[in-house]
């Protein structure tokens, strides 16, 4: 594994995702990596979270409180995740106002390993011309294979990506659904390697679910994904809803995995789009504009 240490100072500022509140034992050490750096995080029986840079007197599975552990790292407890940043890191993350909402179902689907950078995986997230081809009969299904046009947006003020507009018909947009249905999508990207996605729901034609992913980077070719689902759902088991994005998320991976390169290429002029490929245009775009170099390959100069 590749574990050259970050130095793109837009992605050592940010916050990130490096484990699931619900399944972490309490007062328990926990390591994992970020950035090409070991990191140690815990939460408290209350829910405070801690975050160090690993050190070997604090050894993963030791009991632990959280709140007496000194040189710690910035930490805070969001959407159901623990996130700590290697550097100075804005005092808020991005807003996901539907969490809020106490109807919803909050669960973290699962936590994938996947052997590609965090800018490839944002990307397949936003590709919707692969539903038909790899989501066979559940996100999509022959003849069914256009893209029809929707609109994307760089917002400077929100500092985020928003596409609208999207439609397209899915045999089993969730395990709420009875049948196919022309399913509207947003997408957004408010951070580099976090995208959130609202679909509308078989419950409630007013609302929107919500599913989210937010990527910890492991180095540049290497992710954890964080698969967050906040949804309208009062039948399933908490298995059920899970499963369901577990078997999408499966098919992905080896898609995802046999991604040539691993890291995103930034010049337009590498990879050939297509008119469906507008949100991934804007994506790549938007990298570069903020200077990010960490899981891509940059524009050459």
């Amino acid at each position: 594994m590749i574990q050259t240490r970050c130095s793109d100072p837009v992605i050592l500022n940010l916050w990130h995702p490096i484990g699931a509140i619900a399944e972490t034992a309490p007062n328990r050490i926990v390591e994992t990596t970020l950035l090409g750096e070991q990191i140690s995080f815990a939460v408290g029986a209350t829910g405070a979270v801690s975050a160090w840079k690993s050190r070997p007197d604090l050894r993963p599975g030791e009991q632990i409180d959280p709140a007496s552990i000194r040189e710690t790292l910035p930490a805070k407890s969001a959407y159901g995740y623990v996130w700590t940043s290697l550097g100075s890191p804005p005092a808020e993350l991005f807003p996901i106002p539907e969490y809020e909402e106490p109807d919803r179902r909050k669960l973290n689907a699962a936590t994938f390993g996947v052997n590609v950078s965090a800018p490839r995986a944002i990307e397949n997230f936003l590709d919707m011309g692969h539903f038909p081809y790899v989501h066979t009969d559940i996100l999509g299904v022959e003849p069914h294979t256009e893209v029809k046009e929707y609109d994307v947006e760089i917002s400077v003020d929100r500092d985020e990506i928003l596409a609208t507009r999207c439609r397209f018909f899915q045999p089993m947009a969730s395990t709420t659904s009875d049948g196919g249905a022309d399913v509207d999508y947003v997408y957004r990207v408010p951070h580099p390697y976090c995208s959130v996605l609202y679909k509308s729901s078989p419950v409630d034609e007013a609302r929107r679910d919500v599913i989210a992913i937010f990527l910890q980077p492991i180095d540049q070719e290497h992710v954890r994904a964080h698969m967050l689902l906040c949804v309208l759902d009062e039948d399933n088991e908490d298995k059920v809803i899970k499963r369901f994005q577990q078997t999408i998320f499966g098919q992905d991976k080896p898609i995802l995995e046999n991604q040539v390169p691993k890291r995103l290429p930034l010049d337009p002029r590498a990879e050939t789009p297509i008119r469906a490929d507008k949100s991934a245009i804007a994506y790549r775009r938007w990298l570069s504009q903020k200077g990010v170099t960490y899981g891509v390959i940059p524009v050459a100069a």
